[in-house]
């Protein structure tokens, strides 16, 4: 139940809607009471001629005696209407019938329509908390965890908890005081009876709800509104580096919130309609029942009366006990249902409470710029046991360009993924301007920061809205300058649609090298200080690779530049390379010098011919 009571917090901004699904379903269990209380007083005039009609107003006289002031004043009130006439006296039955299931049914579509609003609300905020707190949890989070379990969670586990744990909030109230109004009234009229048809309930409910079959419609504005929720969360989590490097966190998450807005549009329409079906259905079922009550009654009147006391007693009988059928059935589902819904509750809970390590502290230091240097100072980092960087050093001015170069598993990632601060150092400090980045605001950091990837990693979008994630504020005029410096210009322009074409997922309508180029435009367009290319040109060919270079060298003027590289070709032309062997630096120079040198670069060398 703790996790049920996790589940009500987001209630909370939906309190009216509770007061009123509340309040609705306290008139609906006793309205559908009442209902079959006023039937007997009056089938009691009608088919006993012999009982002598009350013609002085009852007094209430205590709560025990409840039922019976209520008969008594119905059938006070009705020979006033009628005068003794029976014919008139049917018809007055008949209407206060309709009338009283009216009001019914009434109320009960009220509760399912303040319950729409309520359910919607809560399953909405629910996603957005957990999509937000996906968007929180550092890149270790999520190389433990499964891309698909996450997705699942905020999907399927989320609707598990909208079919199981929130239809309860209707049985907390309404149907309880159903029961205990029908079971008040059924002991009043057969207490014998009342203990026999107990037996039999039990039965009944499970038989009903194995044949019963919920009729759902099915809506092409949901599904799809699903589809989109589901593409929006694997693209955030597959673009996940970029989106946090680039600082497009609020971005993103607004295209979700407007996502999961719709649809919980869409959903409040679909459900309003489906929750009038049963209770539309229910009164013109008993306005049929209602006609034959008349023509029955009639037939009653002009024939022989002496049995009328016991059908109208029976009659009413049966229909509480029908009344009480439902609410008992929907009472043993919805406890099932609980503990249905505990695990994808607890599920959901796990990544809401789960604690993240890189969060900005209080007094976090918000940077606008950058000025002089940034110091690795002998900072140590592993990912499990082993340390991947040990005692690591190096400072790197403002305006250089440093290259990292070693045997896969060396350190070099490591170290753009420490700068970028996806992960924490265990040891050492990184400094930035002599201010330790743990000091600095996560988003102000990455503002300084310009990242391109091995991986071009690009959405499902325009041109012009991939590039606007660096800078959602840029013209067009800015995004083709971008585009020119990138070298993707030339290409860009013989597209259908220019920069408003759309790429399609994960940019694959585009070849390696458009895509990586697309990428370098949109950190040039973000115009960052510092620049970190990870591997930048490592996966193109020949041809894509000089484009991209190009590029690149375009990109890097008048930037400082952390360069890891793969390919050697690409940063002969660097200030400073950096040779990392098991996590330590080995050798430091310019291309020329470490060649000179003969040690592990110019083997490296040797090892790659250039073209």
């Amino acid at each position: 139940m703790n996790h049920f009571f996790n589940i009500l917090r987001y209630a909370k901004p939906y309190k009216r809607f509770a007061v009123g699904h509340i309040i609705s379903n306290m008139l609906f269990a006793l309205f559908g009471t009442l209902s079959f209380v006023a039937l007997k007083p009056m089938l009691d005039v009608i088919f006993k001629q012999n009982k002598a009609p009350i013609l002085v107003k009852p007094e209430y006289d205590g709560i025990s005696k409840i039922v019976n002031f209520i008969e008594d004043y119905l059938s006070y009130q009705m020979n006033q209407f009628t005068g003794g006439d029976n014919s008139k006296a049917l018809i007055f039955v008949v209407c206060l019938i309709i009338l009283m299931f009216l009001l019914k049914n009434i109320f009960g579509y009220l509760a399912n329509y303040f319950l729409v609003f309520l359910r919607n609300g809560v399953i909405r905020d629910l996603r957005n908390a957990v999509y937000k707190k996906t968007m929180e949890l550092p890149l270790s989070y999520f190389s433990e965890t499964r891309k698909g379990d996450i997705m699942a969670r905020v999907t399927n586990d989320v609707s598990m908890v909208e079919y199981s744990f929130l239809p309860v909030l209707e049985l907390v109230v309404r149907e309880p005081l159903t029961i205990i109004f029908t079971i008040i009234v059924m002991f009043y009229l057969s207490s014998k009876l009342t203990f026999f048809v107990f037996i039999f309930i039990p039965v009944t409910g499970i038989i009903i709800s194995r044949i019963g079959k919920s009729l759902k419609r099915k809506s092409d504005r949901v599904q799809k509104e699903q589809g989109v929720i589901l593409s929006n969360l694997e693209e955030t989590l597959t673009g996940l580096r970029i989106i946090k490097g680039f600082s497009g966190e609020d971005k993103f998450y607004e295209k979700f919130q407007e996502s999961t807005t719709r649809f919980y549009h869409f959903a409040n329409k679909l459900l309003n309609r489906q929750n009038l079906a049963s209770p539309a259905s229910e009164f013109l079922g008993i306005c049929v029942i209602a006609i034959l009550l008349w023509y029955g009654g009639n037939l009653v009147l002009s024939g022989s009366g002496s049995s009328a006391l016991d059908g109208s007693k029976f009659l009413v009988y049966m229909g509480l006990a029908y009344n009480i059928l439902t609410p008992a059935k929907a009472i043993s589902r919805g406890l099932y249902n609980i503990k249905q819904g505990s695990a994808a509750a607890e599920r959901i809970q796990e990544i809401i409470d789960t604690e993240n390590p890189l969060l900005d502290k209080v007094d976090a230091v918000i940077k606008e710029g950058f000025n002089s240097e940034i110091v690795f100072k002998n900072i140590s980092f592993k990912y499990d046991e082993e340390y991947v960087l040990k005692d690591f050093s190096l400072i790197i001015p403002k305006g250089k360009t440093v290259a990292l170069v070693g045997q896969s598993g060396s350190g070099k990632s490591t170290i753009a993924n420490l700068i970028t601060r996806f992960y924490d150092v265990n040891e050492g400090q990184i400094l930035i301007d002599g201010i330790d980045i743990r000091d600095l605001t996560t988003k102000s950091l990455r503002k300084q920061l310009g990242i391109v990837t091995q991986d071009a990693i690009l959405f499902n979008e325009s041109i012009k809205n991939n590039l606007k994630l660096g800078k959602d504020s840029a013209s067009d005029q800015e995004i083709m300058d971008a585009l020119k410096v990138a070298n993707a210009w030339e290409f860009v322009k013989d597209l259908p649609l220019g920069i408003d074409t759309n790429i399609g997922d994960s940019g694959n309508k585009l070849s390696g090298g458009q895509k990586q180029r697309l990428s370098i435009a949109r950190a040039v367009l973000k115009s960052p200080p510092i620049m970190i290319l990870d591997e930048a040109t490592s996966a193109l060919d020949t041809e894509s690779e000089r484009l991209v270079q190009i590029a690149l060298e375009n990109m890097m003027k008048n930037r400082t530049s952390i360069v890891i590289a793969h390919r050697l070709s690409t940063i002969q032309n660097a200030d400073e390379i950096v040779v990392l062997q098991k996590g330590k630096i080995v050798e430091k120079g310019t291309h020329d010098e470490l060649i000179i040198k003969k040690g592990i670069y110019k083997r490296l060398v040797d090892m790659q011919s250039f073209a």
